[in-house]
């Protein structure tokens, strides 16, 4: 039987794919439509349009769906500790460490050492479910 836990990192790297295809599709348009030459101007705005895309992402399918498309592929979701689906200001504070992709390791590991799950799950009061698992 799989953990949430190994679930929940399965989950984050297929939805790291999941947003690498789109920005790479966005590039690729880029480049159609602005050229070469162009698309270097372009090009070095994408460091801060790619985080706020993420947050989108994330921060969207949570709220939504309960789940990014990782958590409902791993059939994972967000809810929070009453069992409702989160709030919009719970879903932005709990995805602020995913806005760049390394943030989320030192969440995990401070939450860790405080003997809990991630941190910021704990401060927006959330936690993620199996939607196999039966109570």
């Amino acid at each position: 039987m799989t953990t949430v836990f190994s679930k929940r990192i399965i989950a984050y790297v297929l939805d790291f794919l999941i947003v690498s295809a789109v920005m790479w599709l966005i590039s690729y348009l880029l480049f159609l439509i602005m050229g070469p030459k162009g698309v270097y101007q372009s090009y070095n705005n994408l460091i801060y349009v790619v985080p706020i895309l993420i947050m989108l992402y994330f921060v969207f399918c949570e709220k939504r769906f309960g789940s990014s498309m990782g958590k409902a592929i791993m059939q994972i979701e967000v809810r929070s500790r009453n069992g409702a689906r989160i709030s919009w200001a719970q879903a932005i504070l709990r995805n602020l460490t995913k806005i760049y992709w390394i943030p989320i390791v030192f969440d995990w590991l401070i939450g860790r050492l405080l003997r809990t799950d991630r941190l910021f799950n704990n401060l927006t009061n959330t936690v993620v479910i199996d939607i196999n698992r039966r109570y």
